[in-house]
């Protein structure tokens, strides 16, 4: 393992997530390596997200609303909303040590709702 100094996409670790990227309330995991390879298997981001898909009453297996995987310019991102951490301080580490050991770079989030939670008139998405 490395050096806790290590540099999540050239950001320096920060235990409160809210200082990794102020102002934006999620964090985006993107499925390329900090040396520019695409980071594979093809659907590592729906099982990252899997594992915290809960069955609804419908009987469907649903994703989380703190953690969506999604395309974005192309790439295979997940998304991770920040609250995550004051209601599962160990998911959100998980999350971040797996970026951190797949050496994946992250981005800040969008500032909007995202289409989908406007709809649901769900909890504001980055």
């Amino acid at each position: 393992m490395r050096a806790s100094s290590r540099l999540y996409s050239k950001i320096p670790l920060a235990r409160d997530p809210y200082t990794m990227f102020p102002g934006s309330p999620e964090i985006v995991i993107q499925g390329v390596t900090e040396s520019g390879h695409q980071f594979r298997p093809s659907d590592w981001a729906e099982r990252l997200c899997g594992m915290m898909s809960v069955f609804g009453e419908d009987s469907r297996l649903s994703y989380s609303p703190y953690l969506k995987p999604i395309m974005s310019g192309g790439i295979r991102c997940v998304v991770v909303d920040i609250k995550l951490e004051a209601l599962d301080p160990a998911a959100f580490n998980f999350l971040l040590a797996f970026a951190r050991d797949n050496e994946l770079k992250l981005r800040p989030g969008r500032g909007d709702k995202r289409p989908e939670d406007q709809a649901a008139g769900g909890a504001p998405a980055a």
